[in-house]
C-alpha cells in the first residue's frame, strides 16, 4: 500500500491517494494498525482521498481508533496540500468533507487557508459553569483557565482532565473534544491552546477546528478577527464574521500543511 504522511501545526496524517476506492474503509483494525505509532505508520489519523462528481475531490476522515469521524481542521487543510503535490488542483480548491462543501487556497508560502463551515453561536456547556461548546464541523468543549486561581495552559492536566470531560454524561454517547485556553493579558497575541481529542483518545500538538473553536469562543473576551492561536505544534489563525444571531460566517482557517515523507506498507 502506498501512502504518504502529512502534518499541520504537529496534527500528523497518514494520507492515502484512493480514487480507484481500493482501500477497505470497513476494516478499522487496519486503519487503527496503519495510525499505531509503534507497530505502523503513526498518525491522528488517516485520510482517503478520493474522486467525488462536482468536486475537485472528496476527503474521507477516520480517527486513530479506525473509526469515521467528524471534520478534521488540520486534516482538511493537509488533504488539500496533498492534493496540489498529486496535480489535481492549482491554488484553489472546492472540495467534500463529511460535513459538507469546502472552498480553500494555497498562498505562495505555502499556507493553506481552508473555509470552515457556518457556526452556531456558543452555547452553555454542559460540564463548567464558565465553559462554553461549539460545533465547528466536529464538537468541541473549551475550557478558559482562571489566571485568578493561578491556572498555568503549560502546568495543566490536559489529560486527565480532557479524559473526564469527554466522557462525561453530557456529552454521551458520541462525546466531545475538549480545548483548554490561558488568556493572555494582551488578546491581540496568540492564544495559547491544547486539546483533548476523542478517537485519538490523548491530547495532540493540535487540532484544527479546536482552534477554530477557541478563537470564536474568545470572541466574547476581547479578542477580534483575525485570532492568532499557539498550539503545541505551532501557530494557526482563525478569521470571521459574527452575525447579528450571535453566530458566525465566513470562517477561515490557516495554518502550514507539509508533506513528511512517502512510502509503502
Amino acid at each position: 500500500m502506498q501512502f504518504h504522511k502529512y502534518q499541520g501545526t504537529g496534527n500528523d496524517f497518514v494520507m492515502i491517494d484512493d480514487r480507484t476506492h481500493a482501500f477497505d474503509e470497513t476494516d478499522q483494525p487496519l486503519i487503527a494498525r496503519l495510525c499505531d505509532r509503534r507497530f505502523g505508520i503513526g498518525a491522528d489519523g488517516l485520510i482517503l482521498l478520493r474522486n467525488k462528481p462536482d468536486f475537485d475531490f472528496e476527503m474521507v476522515y477516520f480517527n486513530a481508533d479506525g473509526r469515521p469521524s467528524s471534520m478534521c481542521g488540520n486534516g482538511g487543510r493537509c488533504t488539500v496540500a496533498f492534493a496540489k503535490y498529486l496535480g489535481l488542483i492549482g491554488d484553489e480548491t472546492h472540495f467534500l468533507a463529511v460535513d459538507g462543501p469546502h472552498e480553500a487556497r494555497v498562498e505562495p508560502d505555502g499556507t493553506v487557508r481552508l473555509r470552515m463551515i457556518d457556526v452556531a453561536a456558543a452555547q452553555k456547556a454542559g460540564v463548567g459553569e464558565a465553559d462554553v461548546f461549539l460545533h465547528t464541523g466536529s464538537p468541541h468543549h473549551i475550557h478558559f483557565l482562571d489566571p485568578e486561581e493561578g491556572q498555568k495552559l503549560a502546568e495543566f492536566n490536559v489529560y486527565g482532565t480532557g479524559h473526564e470531560i469527554r466522557h462525561n454524561p453530557a456529552y454521551s454517547p458520541a462525546g466531545t473534544n475538549v480545548n483548554f485556553v490561558e488568556i493572555p493579558a494582551d488578546p491581540t497575541q496568540p492564544w495559547p491552546v491544547r486539546t483533548y481529542e476523542r478517537g485519538v483518545e490523548d491530547e495532540t500538538l493540535s487540532c484544527g477546528t479546536g482552534v477554530t473553536a477557541v478563537a470564536l469562543a474568545a470572541s466574547q473576551r476581547g479578542a477580534t478577527s483575525p485570532v492568532r492561536l499557539q498550539t503545541m505544534g505551532g501557530e494557526l489563525e482563525v478569521s470571521f464574521e459574527q452575525r447579528p444571531d450571535g453566530g458566525f460566517e465566513n470562517v477561515w482557517l490557516s495554518g502550514p500543511a507539509t508533506r513528511v515523507f512517502g512510502g509503502e506498507i
